[in-house]
């Protein structure tokens, strides 16, 4: 199952199907957004970040799905618990979000009356600076920078066995080590450096209309290391590899399947009890007990999203490639379960 992928190429061969679908541990796939010919109405790309503090994190989005864009900040009080989000929304940008089409270059910038988010990539950093006016009457105000050395990062090419020119290109750089400050009103949410990281979400695809997901990510301290997994299911067919890892001192350590178990109860899935995360090949088991669901559902005609984006903290042990065992002890983290049609 597992196809580790380590020749660059590019992404889509002549007739638009991604030409070595797999795993990578770094991006060996070069995206050219000009070559999705088939079904560019329906070209998504998106650069996210998740930046965690010490009871607090903080999310930024700017994507653009080629007949809308969507803009979002999020700041979570993870103590409190409440969360807080400002959503923006611009029609047939068909590209000229200006996303680009390598991760590593990462600079972009959104702005419109009252708002602006703003990615810089520079040499061994990424900076985010944001300013809006009103998030629910009060300003925000957000300087960071993330500490962004070589290391390994989860990378995935797939497609849909239905339909062979969707695909699903994704990279995840975990651990990155965050600093700066974060403001709402009169209050300030300082990150450390020493504990606290952030993590990139870049994703290029043409997806099918109907899809269903489940991501995790973590990025911690453990064994006075830096630590983290990134953990997925459910979204396009993963016949040569699953996008699991565990991230340890800048080494990623490869998963086979996981599965989240959530209860449930009358109404459907109880999000705020406790989950249990395992992996199919042992490596893996853990409980994560929720503090906050961030969840939002659109429904617009057509386009409806269904979003529960959970934030709690995971306990367990997980064993890396070589052997060794690390125990996980309430690592603030986030597993989302979202369905998207659009």
């Amino acid at each position: 199952m597992q196809r580790e992928v380590t020749r660059r190429q590019k992404l889509l061969d002549k007739k638009g199907v991604v030409a070595e679908p797999g795993y990578a541990r770094k991006l060996v796939w070069e995206y050219n957004r000009q070559q999705a010919k088939k079904g560019f109405m329906r070209l998504k790309e998106w650069d996210y970040y998740l930046v965690m503090g010490q009871g607090f994190a903080a999310a930024f989005t700017i994507s653009d799905l080629s007949y809308i864009g969507l803009a979002s900040v999020s700041l979570l009080d993870l103590k409190k618990p409440q969360d807080r989000t400002k959503t923006f929304l611009t029609v047939l940008p068909l590209g000229r979000t200006g996303l680009s089409d390598k991760p590593e270059d990462g600079n972009v910038r959104y702005l419109r009356k009252g708002a602006s988010i703003t990615y810089e990539a520079r040499e061994g950093e990424r900076r985010i600076e944001c300013s809006l006016d009103d998030m629910d009457g009060e300003p925000f105000k957000a300087s960071i920078a993330l500490e962004d050395k070589p290391q390994d990062v989860m990378c995935i090419a797939s497609t849909w066995k239905e339909k062979p020119t969707c695909f699903y290109l994704n990279q995840k750089v975990n651990c990155m080590r965050a600093s700066g400050e974060i403001t709402l009103g009169d209050r300030t949410f300082k990150l450390n450096k020493e504990t606290d990281f952030g993590t990139l979400d870049w994703g290029r695809g043409i997806w099918t209309y109907d899809n269903t997901w489940y991501w995790g990510t973590c990025s911690a301290m453990a064994k006075g290391k830096p630590f983290g997994f990134n953990l997925g299911y459910g979204f396009s067919d993963r016949p040569h590899a699953s996008e699991n890892m565990i991230f340890f001192d800048g080494k990623a350590s490869k998963l086979e399947d996981v599965t989240f178990e959530i209860s449930k109860g009358r109404s459907g899935f109880d999000y705020m009890s406790p989950w249990l995360v395992n992996s199919s090949d042992g490596r893996f088991k853990g409980v994560f007990t929720p503090v906050l669901d961030r969840k939002a559902l659109i429904s617009l005609a057509v386009i409806v999203s269904d979003q529960h984006q959970v934030f709690g903290k995971m306990s367990g042990k997980c064993v890396l490639d070589s052997g060794e065992e690390i125990e996980m002890k309430e690592l603030w983290c986030a597993i989302e379960h979202i369905r998207n049609k659009y």
